[in-house]
């Protein structure tokens, strides 16, 4: 299902279909959880968001634009909604570490994860992405997971396309020290 798949259904929804909704739920559902949870970090919570937020996109896909993507509209949405979850929530602040990524051995860390099976590397991403903030990992899961581009990003989260490019810059270096430390834990589990 494509771009064009979306604007069909929308379409078909906007003239009263309201059955053709649960296509676009089913085509986005995954991606909108793993957004929600990217930043929630609670499973349940990730749900009821990105429950309630298809039900607020049912809801406005009249002031959809249909030269944008649905996706786009949507996971942005999420992000607000996500957003919104952790301000009446509270209490949930978090510090960048500058020293983070800041390692002598580079190459070592990059040889260890080429040989991992892609499995096992896939498990170690999801583990450091876990070990993020939640914007950075709402971010870097948009960029590599989901293939969206800064000006999409940017769209979704409504942050300067110079600020998305910093902050992919900063979360990747984090990644990087979090794969480190996660590897040489488990070197030294085996050892």
């Amino acid at each position: 299902m494509n771009m064009a798949d979306d604007k069909l259904y929308i379409e078909k929804i906007l003239n009263g279909d309201a059955n053709q909704y649960s296509f676009l739920v089913n085509k986005y559902k995954n991606m909108a959880f793993t957004l929600a949870f990217r930043i929630s970090g609670n499973r349940e919570d990730a749900e009821e968001i990105a429950q309630d937020s298809f039900v607020k996109a049912y809801q406005a896909l009249n002031r959809f634009k249909t030269d944008a993507k649905y996706s786009t509209w949507l996971y942005r949405i999420v992000y607000n909604t996500s957003i919104s979850y952790l301000r009446k929530r509270k209490g949930v602040t978090v510090e960048f570490d500058e020293n983070i990524g800041n390692f002598s051995s580079h190459e070592d860390t990059i040889n260890s994860l080429n040989d991992l099976n892609r499995k096992t590397q896939n498990k170690y991403i999801k583990l450091a992405i876990d070990r993020l903030l939640p914007e950075e990992a709402f971010i870097i899961t948009l960029f590599y997971y989901n293939d969206c581009s800064v000006r999409e990003i940017s769209e979704i989260t409504g942050l300067a396309g110079s600020n998305i490019k910093v902050k992919l810059h900063r979360s990747r270096k984090k990644l990087y020290g979090c794969l480190y430390h996660l590897l040489n834990e488990e070197v030294k589990d085996l050892i």
